[in-house]
């Protein structure tokens, strides 16, 4: 099967790269990408997390795949200049974790948020008639403030979900879920805070990471190189759509707007600042 990717056949370091939101592309791309680290039989794999967090569900499935993965082959994460909430859950599927003395991490938590347009939806004079088969099936409708009832099924599930959170933090870093539940209440906090809780191996850059990575492959750090396993641009495909390779702040801030829309009523595992 010949894959999508731009790879070497040289048995170096593989490198996986997760930036912005993670949503369903993050997902979809990172776990081809993790295929094709698994079939050419990388020795390590250097995982560079710089997000925010995302979707409970992609996050949770990204998780997964490395802590399998993790079972063949050695892999380090490294946090960049950011990886909160989504990010930190993803990292605990990585071996050891690395990160900046500035990282800004943690925010370990779940966030749920509807829109109420009612008052503006009054003004103009707009209204819906709903017909559903249950109480339940227009929840955190945008019309209306949510009942106390549905307040406390959307309550439950966040729990539940931060549970879920909780117990892989505990496991991932053997700590105990009390002392994980001790500061997994939303706050941030720095790289080096995060290594005072035990939520990261070592304070250090990237490049101490796959040094880190080579050592436990048992490569000569100095001559291992990483191979970033990314997908094939066309560059002609690249023209005609009027994309560049580098996003602007317009398209960077339009991406964002799209992840809150079509997110929207859904559990984030996302650092809002």
């Amino acid at each position: 099967m010949v894959w999508p990717f731009k790879t070497k056949k040289a048995k170096q370091i593989a490198r996986i790269e997760i930036t912005g939101a993670i949503a369903s592309e993050t997902r979809k791309r990172v776990l081809k990408a993790l295929k094709v680290v698994e079939e050419r039989k990388y020795p390590a794999l250097l995982l560079r997390i710089d997000s925010p967090g995302g979707t409970v569900g992609d996050s949770q499935e990204i998780y997964y795949a490395l802590k399998r993965l993790r079972e063949k082959i050695k892999i380090v994460a490294s946090f960049g200049n950011i990886s909160a909430s989504g990010g930190v859950y993803i990292g605990m599927g990585a071996e050891h974790i690395v990160a900046n003395p500035g990282t800004i991490t943690g925010s370990i938590g779940v966030i749920l948020r509807g829109n109420n347009l009612e008052r503006l939806l009054d003004k103009i004079g707009v209204s819906f008639k709903v017909i559903k088969s249950g109480p339940y099936k227009d929840i955190l409708a945008f019309d209306r403030d949510p009942t106390p009832e549905e307040m406390n099924i959307l309550q439950q599930l966040i729990d539940t979900s931060y549970q879920q959170f909780v117990q892989t933090v505990a496991e991932g870093r053997n700590l105990a879920v009390e002392t994980v539940r001790s500061f997994a209440d939303g706050r941030i906090f720095t790289g080096e805070q995060a290594l005072e809780l035990g939520v990261v191996d070592r304070l250090g850059t990237e490049e101490d990471a796959r040094c880190w990575a080579a050592e436990l492959a048992g490569l000569d750090p100095e001559k291992s190189k990483c191979e970033t396993i990314e997908e094939k641009k066309n560059p002609l495909m690249r023209l005609i759509s009027g994309q560049s390779p580098k996003k602007s702040g317009i398209e960077a801030a339009r991406d964002w707007l799209e992840f809150e829309l079509a997110t929207s009523g859904q559990p984030l595992w996302l650092y809002r600042p």
